[in-house]
């Protein structure tokens, strides 16, 4: 009798540990849950008035021959002050004409261009509102002198829209203005050119060195160097982009080509790693089973085994993108940190990243790039979910079952 109550008691003790086992575990799973929805709702509370952007309609006379000059600048300030006539003094005007973006001269120019019979006449311009205006509209840093601003909203009708330029527009100084098509561009080409040879060496050596490699000490010495390198930090590979890629061969500075190339070292390790373990993961009946109905080494490996395996890789190139997609340490080693408004048009133009871009609107001192640089974001997380979506969905759609 005393050993059954000894062992009931030792059984009551077991269930009662592994109930308050899972209760630790659900309560971290809701205490991460939280921390990570407080993080995005923080985010997106932050970058949400990035995406809009406030504009006036105002109409500008066209003198003929100010235009033929390019003097639209001009023409589009004598059009702002003509609504104020009541500022006269220096200050009073040079308040108005700060509500206004610097843009207007480039919007007028535009619509001429389209339309040169407009030439002569009253045009409508939709102008962009400065970033300190803008902020003020949305109740985020109200000016302290508000008497300009209000004679606007009185004089002119003033509208809020969804801010496209901030997704077709590059970089730029002014906050109203900057956009992140040139950085998103540049992230694209830079991780493409990353993954399209990280994958290829990464399966390849994948692949030798667990079917077709001897088991031997350099063998062994090449995987503890290849674990080894998936450890090391990531700003070691940009020295090693600046010392190799720029100062010995010579390729173009701050191009998606050499971000590609560092980046594709960066990645390496993992891809290898994962694409090994996933051909380990295949069993080896399939092999065998090839090679005694006659196959070679190769077609049982190629025809065989590595389809088996896809669905794995493409789990470690997943993880590989995840990673380049969010670098910014060795990027900035080989100048992608520069303030570039181009967009590049191919891998070897001049170009900034996603990651980039963020850390220097960051360090910007104007209110409007805190928004920005939270904006900036919500588009990295929002492409790196979508690209890994792709990723799952194209790991589904070549998985087997064996």
């Amino acid at each position: 009798m005393t050993d059954l109550s000894a062992r009931n008691s030792l059984l009551a003790r077991r269930r009662a540990a592994e109930a308050r086992f899972r209760r630790y575990g659900a309560a971290a799973l809701a205490l991460t849950t939280l921390f990570l929805a407080f993080l995005l709702w923080d985010v997106a509370a932050k970058g949400w008035p990035a995406f809009l952007e406030h504009r006036v309609a105002l109409p500008v006379a066209i003198d003929p021959a100010r235009a033929a000059a390019g003097d639209f600048d001009g023409l589009v300030k004598d059009a702002i002050l003509a609504q104020f006539p009541e500022a006269q003094s220096r200050s009073q005007r040079k308040a108005v004409l700060a509500l206004f973006s610097r843009d207007g001269e480039t919007q007028v120019a535009r619509q001429l261009a389209a339309d040169p019979g407009l030439s002569g006449k009253t045009i409508t311009a939709d102008l962009l509102l400065s970033d300190t205006a803008d902020l003020h509209l949305k109740g985020i840093a109200p000016l302290a002198d508000a008497t300009a601003i209000t004679a606007l909203t009185e004089k002119l009708p003033v509208t809020r829209a969804f801010a496209w330029r901030f997704f077709s527009n590059g970089d730029s100084r002014e906050a109203e203005q900057a956009g992140l098509r040139g950085a998103l561009i540049g992230s694209l080409l830079t991780v493409a050119v990353a993954l399209g040879l990280g994958l290829v060496f990464g399966v390849a050596a994948a692949v030798y060195l667990e079917e077709f490699a001897p088991k031997n000490r350099f063998t062994d010495f090449i995987e503890v160097n290849i674990n080894n390198l998936a450890a090391v930090p990531s700003i070691i590979f940009g020295l090693l982009g600046l010392a190799m890629f720029l100062n010995v061969f010579g390729l173009p500075r701050s191009s998606p080509l050499v971000g590609g190339l560092v980046l594709s070292l960066l990645v390496l390790p993992t891809i290898i790693i994962a694409a090994r373990a996933a051909l380990k993961a295949v069993p080896p009946s399939i092999k065998e089973a090839a090679l005694g109905v006659g196959a070679s080494e190769q077609q049982a490996v190629f025809h065989h085994v590595l389809p088996l395996a896809l669905p794995g890789i493409l789990t470690g190139a997943i993880l590989g993108m995840a990673r380049a997609f969010g670098e910014t340490a060795p990027l900035l080693m080989i100048g992608m940190g520069a303030v570039s408004a181009d967009v590049p048009r191919g891998i070897t133009e001049a170009a900034t990243v996603l990651p980039v871009q963020i850390y220097l609107w960051s360090d910007l001192p104007e209110l409007a790039f805190r928004s920005k640089t939270a904006a900036a974001i919500l588009v990295l997380i929002a492409v790196l979910f979508a690209a890994n979506a792709l990723a799952i969905y194209l790991r589904n759609r070549f998985e087997r079952r064996w």
